[in-house]
């Protein structure tokens, strides 16, 4: 696997578990901890912030860091 992918998938499934969490600590005022992992739409919403966060912020991330890296 390349460098790159492997900066992406890390960066971007690190974002995408955080957004997860975070998700469930901001609704938790509106229903429990496992009532929000019991719905299919956790998973739905965890899957789609993970895709997200390695296809667009690892995408990004790993272009600015060659570009801050070339100009050194």
């Amino acid at each position: 696997m390349s460098e790159r992918w492997k900066y992406q998938i890390k960066t971007g499934g690190i974002w995408g578990v955080f957004m997860s969490v975070f998700m469930i600590l901001f609704n938790l005022k509106e229903a429990s901890f496992s009532e929000q992992i019991s719905k299919p739409e956790f998973f739905i919403r965890a899957a789609a912030y993970i895709v997200i966060g390695i296809f667009v912020l690892g995408y990004f991330t790993w272009k600015s860091k060659n570009k801050r890296e070339n100009t050194k």
